[in-house]
């Protein structure tokens, strides 16, 4: 079993870098996609970051051997690239119908469908802890969506399929997220997703037009090579992250996602309105958000706090 090294403050300062990544990332894609396909965008990300991945790989004599995954890990394999490819490309469809903010919201249903699913899967016990949090986490969707409760509820709009839509791609990646963890005991993680870039980009080849890229502005040039470093350097950082602080608090502190979308949007869109629109929600909206950012938070540390409150009373038991 993996012990972290104990540097929490470096594991927390690697733990921001990615939610500030993951956090800009769907303002940049959002203006790619004014020029390019979700597949083509999609195919870019992928066959660039495996294609590093791949070199890196290489050069320290790394590269996976397909051989150990028997029968059993290719068609977990299969599974995983499945997941992945389906989630970018209905994150991205979703995304071209919805705002940044809404975006990045309603994928972190992702993590909790993830939870569920290990539940059934793993076997792994759901605390009080969490539970409270899953209720904290619904409340703030209701509360986020008070403008359109009824739109989502009543009618099949724009904006109602949208939502569908990123919520199709959240459950596609607890696919890939259980895929992946299997995969985990026989290849390290960086194999992993160089063998699965790789191979999500190969499948989806047919459909994608990389000459697009001639059409693009230099700006969205530049936007695009970003949204292909931002996936390498996010999970690199997520996972040395992990590698020095427990991976309960790293996922809560991973919750604070939407929140940096929220506040990139509105700085962007006083610097920069010709290309970044702001958000259109209430206070009420906003206030909805924060408890999904709870909600998850809570999701991810219920576990820990639990055994911490466990340890706490058999500490004063044992003073008495």
């Amino acid at each position: 079993m993996h012990v972290s090294s104990g540097r929490w403050l470096y594991g927390l300062l690697l733990a921001l870098t990615t939610a500030v990544l993951w956090g800009v990332l769907p303002i940049l894609l959002k203006e790619v996609l004014q020029a390019m396909d979700p597949v083509t965008v999609t195919w870019y990300r992928l066959l660039v970051s495996g294609s590093i991945l791949l070199g890196y790989l290489a050069a320290s004599r790394r590269l996976p051997s397909l051989p150990l995954l028997g029968g059993k890990g290719c068609w977990l394999l299969l599974l995983a690239i499945a997941g992945l490819v389906g989630n970018y490309v209905f994150y991205l469809l979703g995304l071209q119908l919805l705002s940044p903010g809404t975006t990045q919201l309603v994928i972190q249903m992702a993590p909790v469908l993830f939870l569920i699913s290990s539940i059934f899967v793993f076997r792994e016990r759901f605390s009080f802890g969490q539970a409270v949090g899953l209720v904290i986490l619904l409340l703030g969707f209701g509360l986020f969506f008070n403008q359109r409760l009824a739109e989502l509820l009543s009618s099949l709009t724009t904006y109602t399929t949208g939502v569908l839509i990123v919520l199709l791609a959240a459950f596609i990646w607890t696919f890939y997220g259980l895929a992946q963890k299997q995969l985990l005991t026989v290849w390290d993680s960086v194999q992993v997703m160089m063998v699965i870039y790789l191979a999500c980009a190969l499948v989806i080849t047919p459909w994608a037009q990389p000459l697009q890229i001639v059409s693009l502005s230099p700006l969205q040039g530049w936007l695009l090579l970003g949204c292909c470093l931002n996936t390498l350097v996010a999970y690199g950082a997520f996972a040395e992250a992990l590698a020095h602080w427990e991976a309960s608090r790293v996922s809560a502190t991973l919750a604070i996602t939407p929140l940096v979308t929220f506040a990139s949007v509105a700085l962007a869109a006083s610097w920069w309105p010709e290309h970044v629109q702001p958000e259109q929600i209430n206070a009420l909206s906003y206030f909805g958000a924060l408890l999904v950012v709870l909600g998850s938070a809570l999701t991810a540390l219920g576990p820990s706090l639990l055994a911490s409150l466990r340890a706490r009373r058999a500490r004063l038991a044992g003073q008495l």
